[in-house]
């Protein structure tokens, strides 16, 4: 079932032995589009610190619908487990040097080095780490996963189609048992009704930090012809 990701944030999260925080964001791959990790703000607990869950925290049941529904999300991990976690820099990308003592830490499979999410069929298609060659430097240190983006920090970001700007990113629609972003909620500018579009991980060209901009390969009129709520396609407009 794919759960608008606005609907998880602030869930609270549980573990084994108590409650941990609540969920503030999630971080993605935008090469894969597989969710990374649950951005968690543990509140007074651990106060003024934030940690990261991946989904090996939550089993093989991720959250579903009954899960998505429920008060509170559970983890299978104890308050000592993430208390003692790696600390990540706040306003600071994620870097390799960290998920390599974090999945370390707790001693799961890394991401970039399997076939797939846990392990197992189903889950979203990993890549292989960064390289020297492919990483670009833009402000990020060499180490940063720049590859890693945050999903309350894409909303908003405007759309830029291949004839120009046309809306801006609202949410994301998440599978919520592979982890993988399916669709990208976005709204039209007022001169095309304001209305929502969904559109797929492949319409994305590429994520500009620097311009706060998600291109597309669609034009303009290939979105403005897409009912509201239907996925947008190219070449809508001439069917």
């Amino acid at each position: 079932m794919y759960q608008n990701i606005k609907q998880l944030y602030g869930k609270k999260l549980g573990a084994s032995d108590g409650e941990i925080g609540h969920v503030t964001d999630f971080y993605f791959d935008d090469n894969t589009w597989a969710v990374r990790y649950l951005v968690v703000d543990t509140g007074s607990w651990l106060s003024g610190r934030q940690v990261l869950l991946t989904p090996h925290a939550f089993g093989n049941h991720a959250f579903g619908r009954s899960d998505a529904d429920a008060d509170v999300l559970q983890v299978n991990l104890t308050r000592k487990q993430i208390e003692d976690s790696p600390s990540i820099e706040a306003h600071r990308p994620v870097s390799r040097q960290y998920e390599e003592d974090y999945y370390r830490y707790y001693g799961w499979p890394a991401y970039w080095e399997g076939g797939g999410m846990l392990g197992a069929a189903g889950f979203p298609l990993v890549t292989p780490p960064l390289t020297a060659e492919n990483l670009h430097h833009h402000g990020h240190n060499q180490r940063d996963d720049v590859h890693l983006r945050s999903t309350k920090s894409v909303t908003d970001y405007k759309i830029q189609a291949t004839d120009g700007a046309i809306g801006s990113v609202t949410s994301f629609m998440v599978d919520g048992r592979t982890w993988a972003i399916r669709e990208i909620v976005m709204k039209t500018g007022h001169w095309y009704s304001g209305k929502e579009t969904l559109l797929l991980p492949e319409n994305i060209e590429r994520i500009s930090y620097e311009d706060s901009t998600v291109f597309v390969n669609l034009t303009k009129e290939d979105i403005e012809h897409t009912m509201r709520n239907d996925v947008a396609q190219a070449g809508a407009a001439h069917r």
